[in-house]
């Protein structure tokens, strides 16, 4: 059967036929897909709590099987931060621990019904964990390659899952050019490069729509550090404006680290690209992206929606990574960064009115260790 959609560059809106492995444009640019998602209600309510429930909202063939965990619908639970209601999305309980497993499940369920055989994938942790799950579901080899510093329990966790660890020494650049490089020869299965993965995401979105009742959100309060989350959800509310789903789409809040903020320097000052900065380590490890390779469409979402970038302390994020362990929920660091952005976003302002969605990313039994001096 052919397929249901092209790649397009993001930069050039060049088109190309799928192609195993081809990841980015010739012009440099990164590639979206060209596709035309559907949603019928009663299908999807019919459904089992997964995010294989918006099948027709999803680019993977009509004949080929899905490869899952169980992965999706995760709960939408309603709290207070000074005393303003916020909704928390738990996407720390997917099965390997992150958000990344709604991008993993479908990228690697394309892969299957190309007929790949193995992969590459660069990450600090939780991407590449997710894409080593999805890979030993399938039965693919995969080589993940991580930055030396990664964080012992996200090692244990890909090498548990029977991929080829590959430590790269350096930072997670120097990650994500081996990565590319060992890409010549074999599918790049890139949460950042591959648009399947951000096709995964848009299931946030998908899923907080069902949950509110079928409406979107006033503002969305996430991180970015290479900006998939954000992305896929901006996508996802996107594709539910033009299927008359929702009537408006929400206000897109970025939240990065003080100590590596190439797009909320770049909002700052009025630029449309990421600016150049020098990455320093951080608590929040997940987003300290120092050149996030969509960063441009990231900050083109911010703006298009009215939102704005918060750049967080790490004293901010231990605080915060503190607070909320102390309300029942076991979150990682970067998690932390998050919800320490969401209170900053909170106490500028009248916000009462607002209906606020933002999310717990991975789950602090993934980062033991810097735990271990926060708590």
């Amino acid at each position: 059967m052919a397929a249901a959609y092209q790649l397009v560059c993001a930069r050039c809106a060049a088109r190309y036929a799928p192609d195993a492995l081809r990841w980015r444009c010739d012009c440099g640019g990164p590639l979206d897909l060209a596709f035309q998602p559907r949603f019928d209600r009663r299908r999807i309510a019919g459904r089992g709590p997964t995010l294989w429930r918006y099948r027709e909202a999803l680019p993977l063939p009509a004949e080929a099987t899905p490869i899952h965990l169980g992965e999706g619908y995760t709960p939408l639970l309603q709290g207070r931060v000074g005393g303003i209601p916020v909704w928390l999305k738990q996407d720390h309980l997917f099965p390997t621990g992150s958000y990344k497993d709604r991008g993993a499940a479908l990228l690697i369920s394309q892969a299957v019904a190309m007929g790949i055989d193995r992969v590459v994938e660069d990450s600090s942790g939780n991407a590449g964990a997710a894409i080593a799950a999805y890979c030993a579901r399938a039965g693919l080899a995969c080589d993940i390659y991580v930055p030396e510093a990664t964080s012992p329990a996200k090692l244990l966790q890909i090498q548990g899952y029977g991929a080829t660890l590959r430590r790269v020494p350096g930072d997670r650049q120097a990650a994500a050019a081996a990565a590319q490089q060992a890409a010549a020869t074999t599918f790049y299965a890139s949460h950042v490069w591959n648009p399947f993965f951000m096709h995964g995401c848009k299931t946030f979105a998908f899923e907080v729509w069902e949950q509110l009742g079928q409406r979107a959100p006033d503002t969305l309060v996430l991180p970015v550090g290479n900006g998939t989350l954000l992305l896929g959800a901006a996508l996802g509310f996107d594709e539910l404006l033009a299927a008359r789903q929702v009537d408006r789409v929400p206000r897109l809040i970025g939240v990065q680290a003080a100590s590596c903020a190439p797009l909320a320097l770049a909002s700052a000052s009025g630029a449309s690209a990421p600016q150049p900065v020098e990455a320093h380590a951080s608590l929040a490890e997940g987003i300290a992206i120092a050149a996030p390779a969509r960063g441009e469409q990231v900050l083109a979402a911010v703006q298009r929606t009215g939102g704005a970038f918060i750049a967080v302390s790490e004293e901010e994020i231990a605080a915060a990574t503190r607070l909320w362990w102390r309300h029942g929920f076991a979150l990682e660091p970067t998690a932390g960064a998050t919800l320490a952005g969401l209170g900053r976003y909170l106490s500028a302002g009248d916000h009462a009115r607002e209906v606020i969605v933002s999310a717990i990313t991975g789950h602090g039994l993934k980062a033991g260790q810097a735990l271990a001096g926060l708590l």
